[in-house]
């Protein structure tokens, strides 16, 4: 009787710890919207004639390239956020003392996501379209 006791103090404790996960994993989520939104908001329509503009093509390149590093920065947070936010239920289930050790260790990682999202909002800032475009 006292082990089945132990073991429903753990899935306790473990689904307590999964509720505060949940919100590091959903700010990446919004970290993705976020820059979305800033790059749809940079998108011009561009004339035929400057298609193959120097500028144009700097402008369309710095926009895609800032989409894909907050897309991998986004990708390798949750990736962390997982791994670390599925040992700290299963260690803070054991031992209660590890969770704020291993919460610190965690929002590190998230970290990840918030560098990539500053690297992709400088990169979108050099996105300028040449002028004469609609």
């Amino acid at each position: 009787m006292a082990e089945k006791k132990e073991d429903e103090e753990g899935v306790e404790n473990a689904l307590r710890v999964a509720k505060g996960c949940v919100i590091f994993c959903e700010a990446v989520a919004i970290y993705g919207v976020i820059v979305a939104i800033i790059l749809q908001t940079k998108l011009e329509s561009v004339p035929a004639s400057n298609i193959y503009a120097p500028e144009s093509l700097r402008a369309g390149y710095a926009i895609f390239a800032s989409g894909i590093i907050v897309g991998f920065a986004n990708l390798v947070c949750g990736l962390c956020v997982g791994i670390i936010g599925s040992s700290c239920a299963l260690s803070d289930a054991q031992n209660s003392s590890l969770f704020v050790k291993i919460l610190v260790i965690e929002i590190f990682g998230s970290a990840l996501g918030l560098f990539g999202v500053i690297v992709g909002i400088i990169m979108s800032a050099q996105a300028t379209w040449p002028a004469g475009t609609a």
